[in-house]
């Protein structure tokens, strides 16, 4: 089959790789029909190469066909239309039980002090293939595939994979009161998606901050007051521009949809860079025990967020030695509420807003459809923010 392979930083290829096959009870194959290209990602694609094997396969927002099932996979037959989750959880473990499948006690990847697998990133999750790719094994699939019906695009439901979990679970976990203000750093998918929610389920006043004009405008479009990052000359000629429309308190929730890889961290940017080039032996070790992130999204956060609210981390962040203004948020009495999200926890709650009525969008959020074989110009255009990509579907 044709995959997405890592070669090396800002190096994928599609190659021809050996078919998956079945190796436990539990597997499913599923014939991939669209695929994501996610913000996640592009950690591989830049900062998180010291985890990476040339050779692995990418990706882990599919959508597909099931081709076949093991002995121990009861539900799913041939023909069956899924989504699969980009987490691999078994479903009957306490945590799975306890609505955390991020946390499968069956798939935690121990030997690394980690979480449980996901699908195409990095070995410190499991190495296991990714779905950018003609076919995909799924372990666990007793659990994991979301049957969906025919009939509407693969857009309608591709997002249930990472893209609409995650950004539900950034709200959820912001507890943006009834009728309450919610911000959100960072206007690429999950952002988009999580101003997108926000509005769906309550949130009065919904705050966008981006610096790219394409992301700005989808967010004003759908109601969201926006703040062009380049308007202002530092993070607080921003914070005291939102805390203007919020009674000069700040908002409810701020949502952090950045990450690792913020905009205005020129030192923490270069460490990256640095532990990125090193040759793995060497820099792996070094990021595992003194890698930093790029915070500028964070501490905008924590600075912009009302005394006594929320911050909910979605973007992704790898620092294991980052300084952290624990004064502050000790001070303003902040919580803050992060992770993976626990995709099968939300799906229930998420499919009733996947309607003809489409209230989230999602039939048209895609900006850019690719074929397979086009990945790594796709994830060159993602990288640097080329021709309003907001979001790329591949198609294999």
């Amino acid at each position: 089959m044709r995959a997405v392979t890592w070669q090396g930083k800002r190096d994928v290829r599609v190659e021809t790789v050996p078919d998956p096959g079945i190796q436990e009870p539990t597997d499913a194959i599923v014939r991939i029909t669209s695929s994501g290209l996610c913000g996640s990602d592009l950690h591989l694609y830049e900062v998180l190469t010291p985890f990476m094997t040339p050779g692995d396969i990418l990706g882990h927002e599919p959508i597909g066909v099931v081709e076949e099932v093991g002995a121990g996979v009861p539900d799913l037959q041939a023909g069956d239309r899924v989504v699969v989750p980009f987490q691999i959880a078994c479903g009957n473990c306490w945590m799975c039980l306890t609505g955390l499948p991020t946390q499968c006690e069956t798939t935690q990847v121990t030997g690394e002090g980690m979480g449980a697998a996901l699908f195409g990133y990095t070995r410190l999750y499991g190495a296991v293939p990714g779905a950018q790719a003609e076919y995909l094994r799924v372990p666990q699939a007793q659990y994991g595939p979301i049957k969906i019906p025919d009939g509407p695009a693969d857009d309608r439901f591709v997002y249930l994979s990472d893209v609409l979990p995650t950004a539900w679970q950034a709200v959820r976990y912001a507890e943006v009161p009834e009728g309450g203000s919610v911000a959100v750093l960072g206007l690429g998918p999950i952002g988009d998606m999580a101003c997108r929610v926000a509005r769906v389920t309550g949130a009065e006043r919904v705050f966008g901050v981006d610096l790219v004009p394409e992301r700005l405008q989808r967010a004003r479009d759908r109601g969201v007051e926006t703040f062009d990052l380049r308007s202002f000359d530092d993070e607080k000629e921003l914070v005291a521009a939102i805390r203007d429309r919020t009674d000069g308190r700040g908002p409810d929730a701020v949502i952090d949809a950045v990450g690792t890889e913020a905009h205005g961290s020129a030192a923490a940017r270069l460490a990256q860079q640095a532990s990125a080039l090193l040759p793995r032996k060497l820099g792996a070790p070094l990021a595992e025990r003194f890698s930093i992130d790029r915070l500028a999204a964070l501490y905008t956060a924590i600075d912009l967020v009302r005394r006594g609210g929320t911050i909910s981390l979605s973007g992704v962040y790898g620092g294991m030695a980052d300084p952290i203004p624990l004064l502050t948020l000790f001070d303003k009495q902040i919580q803050i509420r992060m992770g993976q999200a626990n995709v099968r926890r939300w799906t229930d709650d998420i499919l009733p807003y996947l309607t003809d009525e489409d209230p989230l969008g999602v039939d048209d959020f895609a900006t850019h459809r690719v074929p397979l074989s086009d990945a790594p110009h796709a994830y060159e255009m993602f990288q640097h923010k080329q021709d309003g990509a907001v979001k790329v579907l591949m198609k294999p």
